[in-house]
């Protein structure tokens, strides 16, 4: 593939049918954390990223369990 002064490219054929992009449709480019850039359908890209968010808040949840009762902790609070 081959960029043109205008930044533009061709997409193939065979990756707008496996992707299912249409003609007319808009395209959002998201860069991953592993530095590779996406082309996703507009709007998945905020998706994708809201998604990749609550998985790491899920992961992090239960993660800061001290053993000390709420009232504890808020007593901590309090010093």
């Amino acid at each position: 593939m081959r960029i043109t002064t205008k930044g533009q490219v061709t997409i193939p054929q065979s990756v707008r049918d496996f992707a299912g992009f249409r003609p007319g449709d808009e395209v959002d480019f998201v860069i991953g954390d592993d530095g590779v850039v996406r082309v996703l359908p507009a709007g998945q890209g905020v998706r994708h990223k809201a998604s990749r968010l609550q998985s790491v808040i899920d992961g992090l949840r239960g993660s800061a369990d001290t053993g000390l009762s709420t009232d504890e902790i808020m007593a901590l609070t309090r010093e």
